[in-house]
């Protein structure tokens, strides 16, 4: 997975509760429903709002530009999106529905 190039269609960006912007395109978008996590078809307004305004965010632990983004969709549910950042941008890795937060380095809220 690579930054963004400037020719590919945006599909949304937002700014995360951590002062940078992550970006997403409607191909690389068209992926992750088709290929990663097909039960995300059609729930990009939860990732762009779990992106937005998450409960919780934390740094992965195998990289430290890789920051995981959690919002409760229901008891015992939530939308993890992944975002790397790279060169001060960032986008979109993937997002999925899970039952367990991840370990990793919880950062924010403080």
């Amino acid at each position: 997975m690579t930054p963004i190039s400037n020719t590919e269609e945006l599909l949304f960006e937002v700014m995360t509760p951590l002062d940078f912007t992550v970006r997403v395109t409607a191909t690389y978008w068209d992926l992750i429903v088709t290929i990663k996590h097909p039960v995300m078809a059609g729930l990009e307004s939860n990732v762009k709002e779990t992106l937005e305004k998450p409960e919780q965010i934390r740094v992965s632990r195998s990289d430290p530009k890789v920051f995981l983004f959690y919002k409760m969709q229901r008891p015992g549910r939530w939308i993890c999106a992944v975002a790397k950042r790279l060169n001060g941008e960032a986008f979109l890795v993937t997002g999925y529905p899970t039952d367990s937060i991840k370990e990793g380095e919880y950062i924010w809220p403080k």
